[in-house]
């Protein structure tokens, strides 16, 4: 059961940012999904009703703060929702580091997508609708994947990380 924490946390890091690049959508559905693993894994690593009980503090919290950002436009509500499931998964311990490396890495690339967006696009990529959609500059940034990275690079210094050994 521990090797579900080890493969679910990722790999819904990886479907997260690969879905926001070419969609630039995080659905509702992956999200559930997402946010409802969290209670196998913790069942699986048996985490205590208390810890549990934290973390879907930080989550609803977090929900909630996402959600401020989302109204005036600066963030899309599916990386507010994404956001709020993967605070569930870290918890409170770890959550300021997550925060402050999801916006070091979603400043990097809104920065590099703003450069991209200054030079045309080559012919070949121009056809890719996916990289037509990232290149327009009416269409916002896929946070979605600076959340993922600052995932993967926190997840060993959450709880879970001790959990299962890392």
């Amino acid at each position: 059961m521990k090797l579900l924490v080890v493969y679910a946390f990722p790999f819904a890091m990886a479907m997260a940012a690969w879905l926001d690049l070419l969609t630039m959508k995080i659905p509702n559905r992956f999200v559930l999904v997402f946010a409802a693993a969290f209670f196998l894994a913790a069942f699986a690593v048996g985490m205590p009703a208390q810890q549990i009980a934290m973390h879907i503090a930080a989550g609803v919290a977090m929900l909630v703060v996402s959600f401020l950002l989302f109204i005036p436009g600066w963030i899309g509500g599916g990386d507010a929702k994404f956001f709020a499931a993967t605070a569930m998964w870290l918890g409170w311990q770890p959550l300021f580091e997550y925060a402050l490396v999801s916006s070091i890495f979603g400043g990097l690339l809104t920065l590099g997508i703003l450069f991209a967006r200054s030079h045309p696009l080559p012919a070949p990529l121009a056809r890719q609708p996916w990289v037509s959609r990232l290149h327009d500059v009416d269409t916002g940034v896929p946070y979605g994947i600076a959340m993922a990275i600052a995932g993967l690079v926190i997840f060993g210094d959450s709880p879970w990380g001790a959990a299962i050994g890392l």
